[in-house]
Formats: C-alpha cells, sequence, structure tokens
C-alpha cells in the first residue's frame, strides 16, 4: 500500500512563491511516475506537473510552465512541488498522485491510482 501526504500550502500574495512536498511511504518510487494536480472552486481537477515513470523527465501544464518546478529526493521519498510568481488563478486544492507502473500517460488522472488528501494554497491579489 501507498500513502502519499501532501504539505507546505498556505495563503501567499500574487508573485509570492511556495513549496509544496509529497511524502510517500510504502512502496517507492521505483517505475511508477509522480505528478500534481489542483482542484479550484467549482471547477475539474486539473494536470499541473509530472515526472516520466523513470524520472527522468519533467512535464508541466501550460499555465504553470515557466514558473513551477517539480523535483524529488528519492533518499525521502518525496517529490516537491516549486512554485514561484504565484497568481491568484493559482488558487485551488493541489493534490500529488502515483500513476501506474512503466506509464507516461502523465496528465489523465485516471492513470493515477494513489493520491494524497490535498494541501489547500490560496493566493491573494
Amino acid at each position: 500500500q501507498v500513502q502519499l501526504v501532501e504539505s507546505g500550502g498556505g495563503l501567499v500574495q500574487a508573485g509570492g512563491s511556495l513549496r509544496l512536498s509529497c511524502a510517500a511511504s510504502g512502496r517507492t518510487f521505483s517505475n511508477s511516475g509522480m505528478g500534481w494536480f489542483r482542484q479550484a472552486p467549482g471547477s475539474e481537477r486539473e494536470f499541473v506537473a509530472a515526472f516520466s515513470w523513470d524520472g527522468g523527465t519533467t512535464y508541466y501544464a501550460d499555465p504553470v510552465k515557466g514558473r513551477f518546478t517539480i523535483y524529488r529526493d528519492n533518499a525521502k521519498n518525496t517529490v516537491y512541488l516549486q512554485m514561484n510568481n504565484l497568481k491568484p488563478e493559482d488558487t485551488a486544492v493541489y493534490y500529488c498522485a502515483r500513476r501506474e507502473p512503466y506509464s507516461n500517460i502523465y496528465s489523465n488522472q485516471q492513470n493515477y491510482r494513489y493520491w494524497g488528501q490535498g494541501t489547500q494554497v490560496t493566493v491573494s491579489s
């Protein structure tokens, strides 16, 4: 069994930064890509960023390219999302998730088996 626990959310002014963490317990990241999604009030959950299954490639949604960075620390079994130059439209609950093994269908949430509980990010204007 895999458990994912996010942390690092909060309230920040537009232009500020936050770093989200996703700590995994149970099975390691081996052969499974990790990703971040977000869900704003009244909207569907959407893809934000992800790793390829081997960790060698990163993918980003267009609205966050150049502002967000996904990276990981294998020794700590933790994936991070560094968010810079935050905008009010980034306000959402952010979730980390782990995909099925060996899959690089990174933007489809149906391809993710395990999910964290989410952490709230609020960006004020």
